[in-house]
């Protein structure tokens, strides 16, 4: 059994205001009765016997006061005992409000929780075409922009190291051993030759070599004269130094300028061969998995990935939190970029509506059945009588028009049958 929920009021003045106008309909729904039973007292003894006029008027009080009584007891019946007699079938709601839980539950599910309803009601929404017009404001871009960045600068902050210690550790690193990693260098290396993705790397390592050279004479020279016999005279290494730097510079440009080079081509040949080595080779396949386990063994792998992230993590902060940093323009950029195109592109907001629509649908088949029955878990978790009061302090002010409308209607019905009865005799 689980415990009684009492009922939280969410606005306290909302409720005031709702008590008032119950209690303002209550009193009128009263007031019709009482001037019913004067009317029908007063014109009780009336000359005019039953066929004249007053005959009428008391036929119609009558009447008014059998259907007001009669539906102030249906009304009442709903939340409690009338008068505080146990009448059977009255309190329904304090009484049944399991069962009415229950098919309240049965009623959102079957009718508002069905694929075609929602699929309808996500298309009408226009989510994308909301979305983008809402978007293409320079204004709430950049307050989107704002709001992604700002989360995600805290996102990054609640990684802890021993977290991304742990998946290195734990995820990572029993992966890499499962899996054999030289086909997959291989066909890389292969793919990455064939398109030429490598030369811009092989460009820019030149071009820094190259600069490096010619910046740092000195430094090469200091090099290259530890290197020198002992016994060749300091001039001699002097000049010959000299010479080799010149010619190192010249060879390094050559290679940077001239994309035939010799020594490009004798790159890309080598590439080539190691890629078909690491995908068909079984000793450089072999070598290869002994380089990964060793790597993979290696105790300073994991505080290398601690610190790699660490690194990427400040600078991605560092970024993100400065309102011109280069990753929260990025992300302004393509925000208003992907708006204007939500807002023109009519077959990209029908797939984006299609997959939020598929989206919705696939919750509600997952987890619909969930969310409906917190319904009767919640019901059921209420105490009858608070039930009873809250939902009647919800609804009240409206059913008292039954009782009112009991009372005039009643009273128009009393006097057809009187006219009725009249013509009769």
């Amino acid at each position: 059994m689980s415990a009684t929920l009492t009922m939280i009021t969410p606005d306290p003045d909302a409720d005031e205001r709702r008590r008032q106008g119950l209690r303002r309909m209550r009193t009128l729904a009263v007031g019709l009765l009482c001037f019913a039973a004067v009317v029908y007292v007063v014109t009780l003894s009336l000359e005019g016997g039953q066929d004249g006029f007053w005959g009428f008027v008391n036929a119609g009080a009558e009447a008014s006061m059998v259907g007001a009584i009669a539906d102030w007891f249906a009304v009442t019946a709903l939340f409690k005992h009338p008068l505080g007699l146990p009448v059977p079938h009255t309190a329904l709601i304090p009484r049944r409000k399991d069962e009415l839980g229950r098919s309240l539950e049965e009623f959102v599910g079957e009718n508002f929780l069905q694929e075609a309803i929602i699929r309808d009601r996500v298309a009408a929404a226009e989510i994308s075409l909301r979305v983008g017009r809402w978007l293409v404001v320079p204004e709430h871009a950049k307050r989107a922009a704002d709001e992604v960045a700002e989360v995600a600068v805290l996102a990054l902050g609640r990684i802890r190291d021993e977290h991304v210690e742990e998946l290195v550790r734990d995820a990572l690193v029993p992966r890499f051993r499962e899996e054999p990693i030289a086909p997959v260098l291989g066909t890389l290396l292969q793919e990455t030759v064939r398109d030429d993705l490598h030369h811009s790397l092989v460009d820019l390592a030149l071009d820094e070599v190259h600069r490096w050279l010619v910046e740092n004479p000195d430094t090469v020279a200091e090099i290259l004269g530890e290197r020198a016999p002992w016994w060749a005279p300091t001039r001699l290494n002097e000049v010959v130094i000299s010479r080799l730097h010149r010619e190192l510079v010249s060879w390094v440009a050559d290679i940077r300028d001239d994309p035939r080079h010799h020594a490009r081509l004798a790159l890309d040949s080598m590439l080539g061969q190691l890629a078909h080595d690491l995908q068909h080779d079984p000793a450089t396949q072999e070598r290869t998995e002994r380089l990964k386990e060793r790597l993979l063994d290696h105790p300073q792998l994991v505080a290398s990935g601690v610190s790699l992230w660490n690194a990427l993590r400040r600078s991605l902060q560092g970024s993100l939190s400065d309102p011109d940093g280069a990753v929260r323009r990025r992300l302004l950029d393509e925000l208003t970029a992907f708006a204007r195109r939500l807002v023109g592109d009519a077959g990209l907001r029908a797939r984006l509506d299609g997959l939020a629509a598929d989206a919705a649908v696939f919750a509600v088949d997952r987890y619909g059945a969930e969310v409906t029955a917190v319904i009767t878990h919640t019901v059921e978790r209420w105490d009858g009588r608070e039930a009873a009061r809250r939902i009647e302090l919800h609804v009240g002010r409206d059913l008292q028009f039954i009782r009112i409308n009991g009372t005039i209607v009643g009273g128009l019905v009393g006097v057809l049958i009187h006219t009725v009865s009249v013509l009769i005799r």
